[in-house]
């Protein structure tokens, strides 16, 4: 009886960067910048939301422009990351198990060093009541699903420009 195929480590796997977000294969030597170009992307983006298709295409959009990416699937999570990532930005869900996108929000602004982070609210809930919340929890930004991705970008530029407040609220 062959046992190999009930083996369950496999030498032929990789193993995963654990803050990688995507399944896009490894770069190749002409992939490699540069000279003379920027290592890696200038700004840090955290997403938060416990959908991965969600996850997956925000993170893809935010690759594609050059934006560094990690995530969260849950409020208690994103206050995690975003401590020990210090990201620049968030998107962040407000239907989250464990601790909705408002509360943690709210537990990630409290903390000092990520206080002047701006937060987007990224969210199903379209309605005056629920942006009201949100901008009162401290959210710099609303977006509503299905996302605007051309929208988002606009966006998360103003919201991280240099001449930018960090946030659209006065």
């Amino acid at each position: 009886m062959n046992t190999d195929r009930y083996c369950l480590y496999n030498p032929s796997m990789t193993t995963k960067d654990p803050l990688a977000t995507s399944g896009l294969p490894p770069l190749k030597r002409e992939d490699v910048p540069k000279e003379g170009q920027p290592d890696e992307p200038q700004f840090l983006i955290l997403v938060v939301d416990d959908a991965a298709d969600n996850v997956a295409m925000i993170s893809l959009a935010l690759q594609q422009q050059g934006y560094r990416v990690v995530t969260a699937a849950n409020g208690e999570d994103a206050v995690t990351v975003a401590e020990q990532t210090q990201p620049n930005l968030i998107l962040m869900d407000i239907n989250l198990p464990e601790l909705d996108g408002l509360g943690a929000t709210r537990r990630i602004l409290e903390n000092e060093t990520l206080r002047s982070v701006p937060v987007v609210v990224v969210t199903a809930f379209g309605t005056e009541g629920f942006q009201r919340a949100a901008y009162d929890a401290g959210a710099s930004g609303y977006l509503t699903k299905p996302i605007d991705l051309d929208r988002m970008n606009i966006l998360i530029a103003r919201l991280l420009s240099p001449e930018g407040s960090g946030s659209l609220v006065k």
